[in-house]
């Protein structure tokens, strides 16, 4: 797929048609297009549901002892070739003979998944398995008890327990509870740097806030923009408070405000990562027209590239993006390090925010569980990480590290790896943990802050309300 968002397991722009989703797709630059609401599925699907009672499932021949075909849902771009492969492979396994199921996937368009995942929720022929972005982009589905639970599963099942990187695992999950199995690559939100750039000045990657303020002081005294962003993108704002959140109060902060305590707005945290913003926006940390500048168009990707901003906060896909429209510059000049520690703050510094991968999720009306389960293992292979490889992921299998020198960069991809095996928490990105109803006031919200239309308190007020 080529999207706005980026090609295969989300995000990692491409500067595609701008409607698109991406599987990993965030914040506003997809939302539209992925936007539902809780109270649809609630209301309307589980009307339907009701009416059609909780019987059938997906393709199989409904006789209640068993299906001998399940459907599996996926987000239909360039990475499904991963899955149609496990498919192929699955069918023709000992374990598919064992669960006496099959299972026959079903590649839905990326512009039309949500809508037609939460259409077919509802309907007689909902898949018995589908692609989802864990979280709040599920917390509609598990609130109408359409999931299966997987957390005794995961459990009590050696490949499950130990097969994937544990932040990824239980990002997928809500209230502590499983319902996600990891399918795709991770896509970690990294601070970037011009190599170049910080050669001639003489600087060093920040690893605390002080070494950040003086490296920004440095640059602009040389007339350089200590960071790009492209502000037309409110998601491309929301990473600033994602990291300044966890570094300044630690995880729990956010972990709360996901779990349905609307207060937790008001933790101290949240008002001081918004008064850093400030000080970053008025001491010219993002130049003065970031707000016309996107991230969509290539804008903010090229201001980096040239040297004309020395740093930028974003996804992972950055090295692609960079690599297809500026390839020397990623080949040569570009860098990666960890989001600094913020001065008396709790959070860790090898805490990481972002997407940390897609999920399949089982539904709760599935005719053949054991054959949803047994598929799902296959995501722990060897065989399956590979393949994720091949395509230019970084699996969150645990046995990932070795296969990734055959990746396009070995040294990128390592990095990677490690900042997600090694973190004591992976925050999934808030407009992908909470649900459409309250992240896109949110995203509202971040924006007015960034452009100087609300002060930091107002700014907490208003998300206090989010509710």
């Amino acid at each position: 797929m080529e999207s706005i968002s980026g090609r295969s397991n989300g995000g990692r722009p491409t500067g595609g048609q701008p409607t698109g989703e991406s599987p990993g797709s965030l914040g506003s630059r997809t939302f539209d297009s992925r936007t539902f609401s809780r109270r649809w599925v609630l209301g309307a699907g589980a009307t339907t549901l009701l009416t059609t009672g909780l019987t059938a499932c997906g393709s199989g021949d409904g006789s209640g002892g068993g299906s001998s075909t399940i459907t599996a849902m996926v987000y239909g771009d360039d990475a499904v070739k991963v899955q149609t492969a496990a498919v192929d492979r699955f069918n023709k396994s000992a374990a598919s003979k064992s669960a006496k199921g099959k299972v026959k996937l079903e590649k839905v368009p990326g512009s039309d998944y949500s809508a037609k995942l939460r259409t077919a929720m509802g309907s007689p022929s909902a898949p018995d398995v589908f692609f989802n972005w864990g979280g709040g982009s599920i917390k509609a589905y598990q609130e109408a008890n359409q999931l299966i639970d997987l957390t005794d599963t995961i459990a009590d099942d050696p490949v499950l327990k130990s097969g994937f990187l544990p932040s990824v695992l239980a990002a997928g999950g809500l209230g502590g509870r499983n319902y996600g199995i990891p399918m795709r690559g991770m896509q970690p939100v990294i601070l970037f740097y011009n190599k170049s750039v910080f050669a001639e000045h003489k600087l060093q990657p920040p690893t605390t806030w002080a070494e950040l303020q003086d490296i920004n002081a440095k640059l602009k005294a040389a007339r350089i923009t200590p960071f790009a962003l492209g502000g037309a993108d409110t998601w491309t704002e929301l990473m600033w408070l994602e990291y300044l959140v966890d570094r300044i109060g630690g995880p729990e902060v956010f972990a709360k405000i996901q779990g349905g305590d609307a207060s937790a707005w008001g933790d101290p945290a949240v008002l001081k990562a918004a008064e850093t913003v400030k000080e970053l926006i008025d001491d010219g940390a993002f130049g003065s027209k970031f707000s016309s500048v996107s991230y969509v168009n290539g804008g903010a990707p090229a201001v980096f590239a040239k040297g004309k901003a020395a740093m930028h906060l974003m996804g992972s896909w950055e090295y692609s993006t960079q690599l297809g429209k500026f390839p020397s510059f990623a080949k040569n000049n570009l860098g990666w390090c960890a989001f600094p520690t913020v001065e008396g703050g709790t959070g860790d510094i090898r805490n990481v925010v972002g997407n940390p991968t897609n999920y399949w999720s089982v539904n709760a009306r599935t005719q053949n569980k054991d054959a949803a389960i047994a598929f799902l293992k296959d995501c722990a292979s060897e065989t399956y990480a590979k393949a994720l490889v091949a395509n230019g992921d970084i699996p969150t299998t645990a046995n990932a590290a070795k296969l990734l020198e055959a990746s396009p960069n070995p040294e990128f991809a390592t990095f990677q790896y490690e900042m997600v095996e090694k973190a004591p928490a992976f925050t999934l990105s808030w407009d992908q943990a909470l649900g459409a109803d309250i992240a896109t006031p949110m995203l509202t919200e971040i924006n007015k802050l960034f452009v100087g239309k609300s002060s930091p308190s107002q700014f907490v007020s208003a998300l206090k309300e989010l509710k």
